[in-house]
């Protein structure tokens, strides 16, 4: 028990002067620069880059999809193309004047 109670206050002693020693008055000093030095910089949180991410990606999967929907109409609409442009006499105005 009095080990305890001995250990016990020699750590309290010693987290006692580390908090008065000057290399806790320079790390409080070097947190404060590092925060101004940061907040100066135009950086994102890791919670911000990471909905950014999510709505890139979002974003890829739209445009794979609609890229995918245009080329299969597309491809709908060049048979009927073809068709007109194999036939010309459907396209002339005096062929319907005469039907």
């Amino acid at each position: 028990m009095l080990k305890q109670k001995l250990v016990e206050e020699f750590t309290a002693k010693v987290s006692e002067v580390l908090a008065a020693s000057p290399a806790r008055d320079l790390e409080k000093n070097l947190r404060a620069t590092l925060t101004a030095l940061f907040a100066r910089l135009d950086l994102v949180t890791r919670e911000e880059f990471d909905v950014q991410a999510q709505v890139l990606a979002r974003t890829r999967e739209k445009l794979a999809e609609l890229e995918a929907r245009l080329a299969r109409l597309e491809g709908e609409a060049s048979p009927a193309e073809e068709a007109a442009a194999n036939n010309p006499a459907m396209d002339s105005p005096q062929s319907n004047a005469s039907v």
